[in-house]
């Protein structure tokens, strides 16, 4: 019989993660996450949780294990465990309303915990953050920030939609992949999802769903 755990995602960033028009969470992550539960013969339960406090409220147990587009770093993962990575490390770019953008030392939006902002406060730019992924892009349009750092999967469909933004040709490739977030103490679980997971690439279908969600990204 199987154990029913609950997955927490933020349900705001497509294409990884969103709620779609009957308000359910969709996306790549969906997919990839209901075929582990499959794989893994784990009853799953989807819920949504505000990005910044989706690490605290993993570990105090309002769910089993995040799938959020969340990268593995050594900072997270002295608070939390990872699994192995479902997708390989994917290069982030700038949205901005004008070419002539210094990300240098221009003001850079990110979303507040993410790679993208530790390494514009590293990099000498003046880093703006928001809560959510909307709000990053909301704040080039309105003229906050000189551009949004991403990744590129979710700013690119933003440019091509939007005739007032655009991508820089400028790309940087940050962090370790995208796994799934556990507590330290749920060893067994690991073990089971990552025996998913790398089903899911023995026999191709993970490398299917990327190219369906993210085409441009790099396959295993």
């Amino acid at each position: 019989h199987s154990k029913t755990i609950r997955l927490g995602t933020e349900g705001a960033y497509p294409p990884y993660n969103f709620l779609n028009d009957n308000g359910e969470v969709d996306g790549f992550e969906r997919e990839v996450g209901d075929e582990i539960c499959l794989r893994a013969e784990l009853t799953c339960e989807w819920v949504t949780n505000e990005w910044d406090s989706i690490i605290p409220n993993l570990v105090s147990g309002n769910y089993d294990a995040i799938i959020a587009g969340m990268a593995i770093t050594e900072e997270r993962d002295e608070v939390i465990d990872f699994t192995d990575q479902y997708t390989l490390p994917d290069p982030s770019g700038y949205l901005a309303s004008s070419q002539d953008v210094d990300v240098r030392n221009g003001v850079i939006a990110a979303q507040v915990n993410t790679l993208q902002a530790s390494f514009i406060a590293a990099s000498g730019a003046i880093l703006v953050e928001f809560a959510t992924p909307e709000e990053t892009v909301a704040a080039v349009k309105n003229g906050e920030a000189d551009a949004v750092l991403a990744d590129v999967a979710f700013l690119g469909p933003l440019a091509e939609a939007d005739p007032d933004l655009i991508m820089l040709e400028q790309e940087e490739v940050l962090g370790g992949g995208i796994g799934m977030g556990v507590r330290e103490s749920d060893t067994e679980l690991k073990t089971t999802l990552n025996a998913a997971i790398q089903s899911m690439k023995n026999d191709g279908t993970l490398n299917a769903l990327l190219k369906k969600w993210l085409p441009n990204q790099l396959t295993f």
